[in-house]
């Protein structure tokens, strides 16, 4: 009995230490586990804005030069002193109206002589074919001398008839006299410019377009043009230029302005949309919502909601652009939310929380 109660008391405290170590197990695995599921991860702010099918209006973006239909330096033709100015600059001009006359007198003398000379030759001639024709009197050498010298006579006086009625400067066509270089009492030459008319009705705006474009460009295409401000103004195209520059690689086209625009003048420069073609059912992205990396553009879309709400990258495929839009062939699909302002601090499987959505 003495012995066994000895062996009891020995087993006792182990018994006690080994349950007691248990009781700390238990209560401490819990805790292991609720740490291992706290999510660490990151949680950025992002806006985003819904996709949509929507048509989309490809166009080429232009800088042109505003240009009269007709604008002509009018020139004399004969050399003299100008007589007269009847015009002056800034005045609306009709076809054929005189501008200016130069001093005729001296060839208003040699036309005196010259019809005197031809009136003297044809009474020679006359004398001298009727005594040849009827009474064989004379030569056919003087017979044709006598005729001839007649013809030379009338072409001299008709050469200075020409000559003097080019001493009246006239307008080639309706239009406005923009700049007179000359006054009463200058000398001028023949060929010198005494002005410069300009036919404002239709303004054009010519331009240059690159030449992988000249497959989609034809006479009566439509554009939109500007001047510096949000107003825009319809055209049409009028003219295709048939070569392409060698210089610039362009080739030229004119817009027709539907329109009169009080104000437009030659010379200004002018912003032109061109529509290219339409494109039906696209998705179109904002520029600066797309991230450009090594591998080409991406874009972020937010995947889930609430507090599972993550980012996804997708790579994506452009097509035509205008303005801040760009069309996106591949990797977007209508109803994606996708990332628009946030888009430079997430990377692919990040929270997110959206605080905006357009």
């Amino acid at each position: 009995m003495h012995t066994g109660h000895r062996t009891y008391s020995l087993w006792t405290p182990l018994l006690l230490s080994a349950l007691l170590f248990t009781a700390c197990g238990e209560d401490s695995k819990p805790e292991t586990t609720t740490a291992a599921e706290v999510d660490t991860r990151r949680i950025i702010n992002v806006e985003v804005a819904e996709l949509q099918s929507q048509d989309f209006h490809d166009a080429i973006r232009l800088t042109g030069t505003v240009m009269a239909d007709r604008m002509v330096d009018v020139a004399a033709e004969e050399g003299g002193t100008v007589s007269a100015v009847l015009v002056d600059k800034g005045t609306m001009v009709t076809l054929d109206q005189i501008l200016l006359r130069l001093d005729n007198r001296l060839l208003r003398a040699e036309r005196n002589d010259a019809n005197a000379q031809s009136k003297l030759a044809h009474e020679m001639w006359k004398r001298v074919r009727d005594l040849y024709e009827k009474d064989g009197i004379g030569t056919k050498t003087g017979y044709l001398e006598a005729r001839y010298t007649t013809k030379s006579a009338a072409a001299r006086l008709e050469l200075i008839e020409e000559r003097l009625r080019r001493l009246t400067i006239r307008a080639p066509f309706a239009g406005i006299l923009d700049t007179r270089m000359v006054e009463v009492g200058s000398v001028v030459a023949p060929g010198q410019a005494i002005g410069r008319i300009v036919d404002l009705e239709p303004l054009k705006v010519a331009a240059g377009i690159p030449e992988r474009y000249a497959a989609d460009v034809g006479l009566g295409a439509t554009a939109d043009v500007s001047f510096g401000d949000d107003e825009l103004h319809g055209a049409k195209v009028s003219y295709v230029g048939a070569t392409v520059h060698a210089g610039n690689r362009t080739f030229s086209v004119e817009f027709e302005m539907q329109l009169p625009l009080p104000g437009m003048k030659p010379e200004m420069v002018a912003d032109v949309l061109l529509e290219r073609r339409m494109l039906v059912g696209v998705i179109i992205a904002p520029r600066q919502a797309l991230v450009r990396m090594e591998a080409g553009h991406c874009a972020f879309v937010v995947r889930g909601s609430g507090d599972n709400a993550t980012a996804e990258v997708r790579y994506v495929t452009l097509g035509a652009s205008a303005n801040d839009q760009v069309v996106v062939t591949s990797g977007l699909v209508a109803g994606d939310r996708l990332v628009v302002v946030g888009q430079n601090q997430v990377a692919g499987g990040d929270r997110v929380r959206i605080v905006k959505s357009r």
